[in-house]
């Protein structure tokens, strides 16, 4: 079966009563795709950081667009005539064009294009002088750099996040083999992993989220990584105690946080003790509007050596 993908363009306010025209139609299954709330989700989700491709977020820009797929066939003409009617109705109403223009447009998908479309945003990629990072389905070709292979699944973008690439280029620098890190806020566990392809000898990792713990383990399976050099687990390092106990059994020499400010400067003293005399705290995650407070409370504490900054983003890495 062929679609008909149709994209509604809209403005961020609009798209609860687009939603509401679609949902009354019957229409459930909808794409969202608005640049405020894809900056928001990066800022809030930073478990989504680590592949996200330049090109997605160019796309994210300008104006909110709503995209639904109808099936091509014989009632198609009906339900288009119908969609556009409604649309027509909702922009009568908006006399201060606060839901943008509302242009409906159409364009024919493949069933087989439609399911692997998603995949045209990811590629391999070179961090750093040692690192490629590779989709599982694409041929790496030859190489000398270290091979990091992913499978990052549909709600993942591509390349990599400046916050994340600053991190595996600064793990490049500072890991040495033998290492133990601790990876505070480890998503789907690349700077993990690719910590234990550097040479660190254990890694633990730590996530707010369940649901990274199989995750991580199932990319360290893609990876031909073994599963006993890492302790993957759940919780919130902050408040939970009895995390905070069992992650204390030994000294790091590296402990990497690629997070946000607001939980950054609350973990660096709770962690400082966590660490080897000399070790390093690796922090990513960091808007540069929030630079100057961040560095200033990890100073308190550290040594700082390294601030780099790409974008809007920052990366301090310190010593104790």
């Amino acid at each position: 079966m062929d679609y008909i993908k149709l994209t509604i363009y809209t403005t961020n306010e609009g798209i609860a009563p687009v939603s509401g025209v679609l949902y009354d139609m019957g229409i459930y299954g909808i794409e969202i795709e608005d640049e405020k709330e894809f900056n928001e989700f990066l800022e809030n989700n930073t478990k989504y950081w680590d592949f996200v491709e330049e090109e997605l977020v160019e796309k994210m820009k300008g104006e909110t667009r709503i995209i639904i797929y109808m099936e091509d066939d014989e009632e198609f003409s009906s339900k288009y005539d119908t969609l556009v009617s409604l649309i027509d109705e909702l922009k009568s109403t908006d006399e201060e064009n606060v839901f943008g223009s509302l242009v409906v447009t159409n364009d024919s998908v493949k069933d087989e294009d439609w399911c692997n479309n998603w995949k045209k945003y990811f590629h391999p990629i070179e961090i750093g002088e040692k690192i490629l990072v590779c989709p599982q389905w694409e041929d790496a070709g030859q190489t000398d750099r270290i091979l990091f292979k992913i499978n990052p699944g549909m709600t993942f973008g591509t390349g990599a996040h400046h916050s994340t690439s600053m991190c595996i280029e600064q793990l490049e620098k500072c890991v040495k083999k033998g290492d133990s890190i601790l990876d505070v806020g480890c998503g789907s566990g690349i700077l993990s992993l690719i910590s234990v392809l550097l040479g660190a000898e254990e890694v633990t990792a730590l996530d707010i989220d369940e649901n990274c713990v199989h995750v991580v383990y199932e990319n360290a399976e893609l990876n031909d990584i073994d599963k006993n050099k890492l302790k993957v687990l759940s919780g919130d390092v902050l408040s939970d105690d009895k995390l905070m106990e069992e992650i204390s059994d030994r000294k790091y020499d590296i402990i990497v946080a690629n997070i946000v400010a607001d939980v950054i400067m609350p973990l660096a003293p709770k962690v400082k003790n966590l660490l080897k005399k000399g070790g390093y705290f690796i922090c990513s995650g960091i808007i540069t509007d929030r630079l100057d407070e961040v560095r200033k409370v990890l100073s308190e504490e550290y040594n700082i050596l390294t601030v780099n900054t790409k974008s809007d983003w920052a990366m301090i890495c310190s010593k104790k």
